[in-house]
This record gives structure tokens, C-alpha cells and sequence, in this order.
């Protein structure tokens, strides 16, 4: 049966049907944090997904609306004021909500030093943190199905201008990878791509299929499209045309890969899930699985060992388990590094070696994605042991790092070098090499 998307925002989210298991308190929640947030889902999630019955704990409810304690209580208490004083006059609401926006950290890991020139020109819609792989924010896809409330990426949907990553123009990419050979993989981003109509994606996709642009050798879509909306490869009006691009792909002689986020078992239980899932793969196209570990959503070893077997049952590659980022609601969904990797290898000693595919619990900093590998206690000092599984300077890369135990820190700036050190091993690079614009490589 072809479903239609109906999508509800802060404007109509009262018009769900479901809305009225919602208690008074609730609903006021999803009006307060949702002006500083932002808050889309649409009828999938609602119908499918969602446990109405058991609001409370649903961890799906939770992915998609706002709840009162993502909002530090400060900045709760001033929206609220301002909205029950409103008058009309909004500028002073937006200005505050602004504010706390600022406050929030909109852009983490130093995105803004990911961002590279074309002569004199800042591609404000790319990032190449490391030699093989340029991201790519194609503007028609800077919105999503849905919105995680965890999203680190929320400026995109903010009406924050001024600090998204967004670009139209696909002659300024083609003109950057014919100077970047070393570039072998195009991560398109957003947003989530596959928001775009089939040809519009195709319209920035075909051009790498050319031969002068041999040296890309895979092409990846990040999405959440699968687990939010399914039928964008089974029934939406141009669901084939989807396929055949892929197909396409595919028929050159590259790799396509779907970074697809999955946060929950439940997201993958649906009949419409396996079979887009199916149609994907009958493509020859990759998907591989990635999902932060969020506290009152996925912080149970036992649900990632469900979820990254019932991947693979689905033909699907266990990728990555990654660290909340330090941004936006952070608060309401960090753990603490050690309990991160607990968790990850609780869960990675359940499954057989097919699953063993995903890396974690890793942090995509500043310098690069920092892996924890464990907690070790050598003479007598307990220690963090990390390593790079990417870098800035790819010579950082699986080399292993140390630093002081600290049971609060749930983040990497919130660490010390071990055993006396001063700074980390790549600490003094790392500044010289985010110094330099246009992003050179050793």
C-alpha cells in the first residue's frame, strides 16, 4: 500500500491523533523546548514506531519530541516566561532563544576548521577533515524526515544562516575534486540527502561517475531516511528512479554505501524497513549502520547486541558506536566516557565475529574520531587508553594514546594527558594544521 508522508512540526504537532495521550505538562514541554530545539516527525514514526502507551519511557518518543529536561532549567524557565508575557512582539523571544542557541555549542568537533577554500573562495557546503574523504552538504537536502533530539547537527534546521553548511552550486565540488585527487570517497550529508527528489540527487551524483573523477572510488549517502521513512524506496512516487540510480552507481565501477542511523532495535522491527533495506541491496549498493549511545534511549548493552545482529540478519554492516556529541541537549543523553565503554564491550561480546564490524565507542573530535579503547590501571596510575581511527595528520592513526583516569569526563577535552605529560602527542600539530586555510595535508 503507498503511504504519503505527512509531517508535523511545533505549528500543528496538536493535530496528531495520538496527542491527546499527552498530558497538559507534555504538551507545554514540546512548546517550550521546541523553540530552541528543533521538532519535525511525521506519521511513520507516530503510527509505527511510537509506544503511546508507555510515553514515559518510550525511547522512540524520546528520539523525536522534546522533553522538559533537555533544556538546561534556566534556559527552560526564560522561555517559558517569555512566552506566557508574549505580546506579539517576538523580537525579544527570538533574541533570547538565539542566545541559548549560541550557548549550546551549535558547531562541535571544529567544524569550521573543516571547511576548505577554492582560491579565494570558503566552500561553505564542504568539509575535508581528512585526505580520502570530502563531505558534501547539497542544499535541497538540509532538512530530514524527522529530527533526532539528540542531533548534532541541529543549526542546519534552526534558521542558524549564519552557521550552516549548505551549497547549491555542484561545479564548485567538481571543480575541488579534480585539484584533490587524493580524495577517493564523497560523503553526501546534511540533513539527509535522500530528503531530495531522485533527480535532483542524480543531478550531483552522475557527474562522478565520469572518468576524470576515477580517483573517487565510493560515493556514501548518510540518512536516517530507513528507519524514519522507509518508503522513500518502496512507494514514494519516485522510488524507482531511486533504484536505478543506485543501480547506475553501481554499473560504473563504484561502490555506493548507505551511512544509515539506526538509534533502536524497534526502528529495524517494521515489514517496510526490511524491505527497503532489500531493495537497497539488490542495487549492489553497502548499507553500513551507525548510532551514538544515548542515555534514556540505547544505554543497554543487550539492545546494541540486538540491534547490530538484527543488521546483519538484514544484510547490513554494523559500523560505528559513537559518543554523543557535545552539543545541544548533550546533557540530557551523555554517559560517562568509562560507561561508554562498558556498554560497548558488553554488547560486542554477545555477537559472533559478523558483527564485530563496528568500532566504538568513538568521539569525533577536534583532532580526529578517538576511539576509547579501555580503562587500564599501570603502576599503580588508572588510565584511559585511546587511539585514532582517523586523524587530521592520517600518521595519528591506530597509534595508542594515554590519559588520566576521570570518571565525570564524557567528552575529549575533558581528559589530561597520562603519566606527567604536558599535552597530548598531537596537540602541537593539530594547532599548526588547523592554522593553515586553505586545510593542507601531511
Amino acid at each position: 500500500m503507498d503511504r504519503v508522508l505527512k509531517s508535523y512540526t511545533l505549528h500543528n504537532f496538536l493535530t496528531i491523533p495520538q496527542i491527546t495521550s499527552l498530558s497538559k505538562e507534555m504538551v507545554k514541554d514540546i512548546e517550550v523546548v521546541g523553540r530552541v530545539l528543533p521538532f519535525k516527525t511525521n506519521n511513520y514514526v507516530v503510527d509505527e514506531l511510537i509506544d503511546w502507551d508507555n510515553l514515559d519511557t518510550d525511547p522512540i518518543f524520546t528520539l523525536n519530541f522534546p522533553r522538559r529536561g533537555m533544556l538546561e532549567k534556566k534556559h527552560y524557565t526564560t522561555v517559558e516566561r517569555l512566552l506566557n508575557e508574549h505580546t506579539g512582539d517576538n523580537r525579544e523571544l527570538n533574541e533570547k532563544i538565539q542566545q541559548i542557541r549560541l550557548s549550546l555549542n551549535p558547531n562541535p568537533a571544529g567544524q569550521e576548521h573543516n571547511v576548505p577554500y577554492l582560491g579565494e573562495i570558503k566552500l561553505k557546503g564542504i568539509q575535508h577533515k581528512y585526505p580520502e574523504t570530502v563531505l558534501f552538504f547539497p542544499s535541497q537536502g538540509q532538512t530530514c524526515h524527522a529530527y533526532c533530539t539528540f542531533c548534532f547537527r541541529w543549526p542546519q534546521f534552526s534558521g542558524m544562516n549564519e552557521l550552516k553548511f549548505a551549497m547549491k552550486e555542484a561545479d564548485l565540488l567538481l571543480k575541488y575534486l579534480r585539484l584533490h585527487t587524493e580524495v577517493t570517497d564523497v560523503l553526501f550529508t546534511g540533513g539527509d540527502p535522500m530528503i531530495m527528489n531522485a533527480s535532483t540527487l542524480e543531478a550531483y551524483i552522475k557527474p562522478l561517475l565520469e572518468p576524470e573523477f576515477d580517483h573517487i572510488r565510493t560515493i556514501r549517502i548518510g540518512t536516517k531516511s530507513l528507519a524514519y521513512w522507509p518508503y522513500r524506496y518502496l512507494s514514494d512516487k519516485d522510488s524507482d528512479d531511486i533504484i536505478r540510480l543506485f543501480e547506475l552507481v553501481n554499473r560504473s565501477g563504484k561502490n555506493l554505501s548507505l551511512q544509515a542511523h539506526f538509534n533502536h532495535p524497534r526502528e529495524l522491527s517494521t515489514e517496510a524497513v526490511g524491505q527497503a533495506i532489500a531493495r537497497i541491496r539488490s542495487t549492489g549498493s553497502q548499507i553500513r549502520t551507525q548510532s551514538p549511545l544515548l542515555r534514556n534511549i540505547n544505554d543497554k548493552p543487550e539492545l546494541w547486541a540486538k540491534m547490530w545482529r538484527k543488521q546483519v540478519d538484514l544484510g547490513c554492516i554494523p559500523y560505528y558506536m559513537f559518543i554523543a556529541r557535545d552539543t545541544g541537549s548533550k546533557h540530557y543523553f551523555e554517559l560517562p566516557l568509562e560507561k561508554c565503554w562498558q556498554i560497548f564491550r558488553r554488547a560486542y561480546r554477545q555477537v559472533s565475529g559478523l558483527c564485530r564490524t563496528v568500532r566504538g565507542p568513538s568521539m569525533s573530535d577536534h583532532a580526529g574520531k578517538i576511539q576509547v579503547l579501555g580503562v587500564q590501571e599501570v603502576k599503580g596510575e588508572k588510565i584511559f587508553v585511546l587511539r585514532f581511527i582517523q586523524g587530521r595528520n592520517p600518521k595519528w592513526v591506530d597509534i595508542p594514546f594515554f590519559a588520566e583516569y576521570e570518571p565525570r569526563a564524557t567528552w575529549f577535552n575533558q581528559l589530561k594527558p597520562a603519566f606527567g605529560e604536558e599535552k597530548f602527542f598531537f596537540e602541537e600539530q593539530r594547532t599548526k594544521l588547523e592554522a593553515t586555510k586553505p586545510f593542507l595535508f601531511e
